[in-house]
């Protein structure tokens, strides 16, 4: 399907950390993640986790981060 695109829909981040708590930046990470994405900002949701303590994340070492996001098929016009 030559010429076709995806387009996102809409997505759902999970930002998995110890620390820094992302509370203060949540907003600001919603902002630039629709742009980015060229979608409204109500289409994109950004929330943490902690690991508990656990594995490099729990230590301090890292950060991970899981996202699901909904893309549409955009079909080009004829």
């Amino acid at each position: 399907i030559a010429g076709d695109s995806w387009r996102v829909v809409n997505a759902d981040i999970v930002i998995i950390a110890d620390a820094p708590k992302i509370g203060p930046w949540r907003e600001q990470m919603v902002t630039r993640i629709a742009w980015l994405t060229g979608v409204g900002a109500g289409a994109i949701n950004v929330k943490a986790t902690t690991n508990e303590g656990l594995g490099f994340i729990g230590r301090g070492e890292g950060i991970a981060a899981m996202a699901t996001v909904l893309l549409e098929l955009v079909q080009r016009e004829e």
